[in-house]
């Protein structure tokens, strides 16, 4: 078994693709449409997709312990690239130990997006 990909509902798909594609940098695999719902798979070959479906729920709860992580080549050129984008750090940068740095920042629905560096 593998994983194949990680569903978020967003309420605007536009601006999560402009977080995830346009700033974060995930290519879009493919756009479709599906029962009336407009759906996009990002990322690259074989590696597991993140699937953003586009919801007009409004009670969606982007704090039920759900987060996305991705791995950065320098944690220090990430944080003020997305500094420069407008996209504050809401936690961190933590070091756990000396091999692991991670720092979190919202997607635009509220999710937790945590990038890392692994040494």
């Amino acid at each position: 078994m593998s994983l194949n990909w990680i569903t978020l509902r967003v309420r605007d798909l536009e601006a999560s693709l402009n977080f995830y594609h346009d700033i974060l940098g995930l290519p879009i695999e493919r756009r479709f449409e599906s029962r009336g719902k407009q759906i996009v798979m990002l990322g690259t070959g074989a590696q597991p997709k993140l699937e953003l479906i586009q919801t007009i729920d409004q009670t969606l709860k982007p704090e039920c312990g759900v987060s996305v992580g991705f791995e950065v080549k320098s944690l220090d050129e990430a944080i003020e690239y997305l500094k420069s984008r407008g996209i504050p750090v809401l936690r961190g940068p933590i070091t756990p130990n000396p091999h692991l740095r991670f720092f979190y920042i919202l997607d635009p629905d509220g999710f937790e997006v945590q990038l890392a560096e692994h040494s």
